[in-house]
């Protein structure tokens, strides 16, 4: 598999999920998660996540029908009295930004009016793990942690 595809497709893909808001093709399951699926030339992502407050989930990218990339995730907004719905919002606005090297969740940093996004990974889109954050007006309001990297890469015994 060529990891430099992987990247562009994942690239692609990370802006018709989640990210999309609205405008993602979202199915409730009767496990009462989520789940958006994009398919582009032989390549499928398929984002199925639970939640709500706090929320988790996982993606996965296929090749031909295989897995071979995939993450895991957990979120939660900081108490009671933050707005998760602005929160959220704002989320989807900066992982839209996520930038073609890594594009996985947003960039390292993202800034709009009196919010701002960050996020820090240690590896590559191979093998990673991260955190990212929102801070409103300098407060805390968000945390994610996040992993992943490619699956699936020996041959079967």
């Amino acid at each position: 598999m060529d990891e430099a595809a992987l990247l562009a497709f994942l690239f692609e893909a990370s802006r018709r999920g989640y990210a999309a808001g609205r405008d993602a093709a979202k199915v409730r399951e009767g496990d009462g998660s989520t789940t958006i699926v994009y398919a582009h030339g032989d390549w499928t992502f398929h984002d199925n996540y639970f939640g709500g407050e706090p929320y988790g989930g996982r993606e996965v990218v296929f090749l031909n029908r295989q897995p071979v990339w995939m993450a895991l995730y957990y979120g939660w907004v900081e108490g009671v009295s933050v707005d998760a719905e602005r929160v959220y919002s704002f989320l989807q606005r900066a992982l839209r930004e996520a930038p073609a090297a890594f594009p996985v969740r947003g960039p390292d940093q993202f800034s709009e009016g009196l919010s701002t996004y960050r996020s820090a990974h240690h590896g590559s889109v191979a093998n990673f793990s991260g955190e990212e954050t929102i801070h409103e007006e300098g407060r805390h309001v968000y945390t994610a942690r996040y992993l992943g990297g490619l699956v699936d890469r020996r041959a079967s015994n």
